[in-house]
């Protein structure tokens, strides 16, 4: 056998095994990358403050992207409102000169709620009036919170990001998981 015959026997046992080669290279890859996810879910399990930053993480940029969408909606429909510091918007657009809501009143609504959507998924025409004592909770904590920015009479919009409002879960009705609520209502009475 030649020299050159055997250099040309090795290039194409090379060449017959490239594929082999690759795949291996491949799967050996693809291990160290699924082995190196299993020890970070595995620290995340056994350290709970990594757990939690994971979470708080999460959340900041899920308040982000909601917060850029109702931004969005309002530049859309060239509203104007200001925003407390928990997040919830509100607009009064008709003032009222009945009593001032406050803590251990029975609030009376007339109401529209929508989703961001437009869609509207409760209201008192179809509903009845809203009634709730300020304070005890059964309510939206944002919606709660704005009633307290009003007085018997007022007309006013409210936008209520999920973390005010039905939160991860929706209200297990109309409302789905993380919905921002827009309220469109007038208090009628306190009681």
């Amino acid at each position: 056998m030649k020299v050159q015959d055997f250099n040309f026997n090795l290039f194409a046992m090379k060449s017959c095994n490239f594929p082999l080669y690759l795949s291996c290279f491949l799967l050996l890859i693809f291990s160290v990358g699924c082995q190196n996810r299993s020890d970070s879910e595995k620290a995340e399990k056994e350290d709970p403050a990594l757990l939690e930053k994971s979470l708080l993480e999460a959340n900041k940029v899920a308040v982000k992207t909601e917060n850029e969408h109702i931004e969005d909606f309002l530049r859309r429909r060239n509203w104007t409102m200001e925003e407390t510091g928990s997040g919830l918007r509100y607009a009064i657009y008709e003032r009222g000169n009945g009593e001032k809501a406050a803590f251990g009143k029975t609030a009376v609504l007339e109401y529209t709620c929508r989703l961001i959507t437009g869609d509207v998924i409760y209201s008192s025409d179809k509903d009845g009036l809203k009634q709730f004592k300020i304070g005890q909770g059964g309510v939206e904590s944002g919606l709660e919170e704005g009633i307290l920015l009003l007085r018997v009479g007022d007309r006013a919009k409210f936008i209520i990001p999920s973390h005010l409002g039905f939160g991860l879960l929706g209200d297990q009705d109309k409302v789905p998981p993380k919905s921002t609520l827009i309220y469109d209502l007038k208090l009628i009475s306190l009681n």
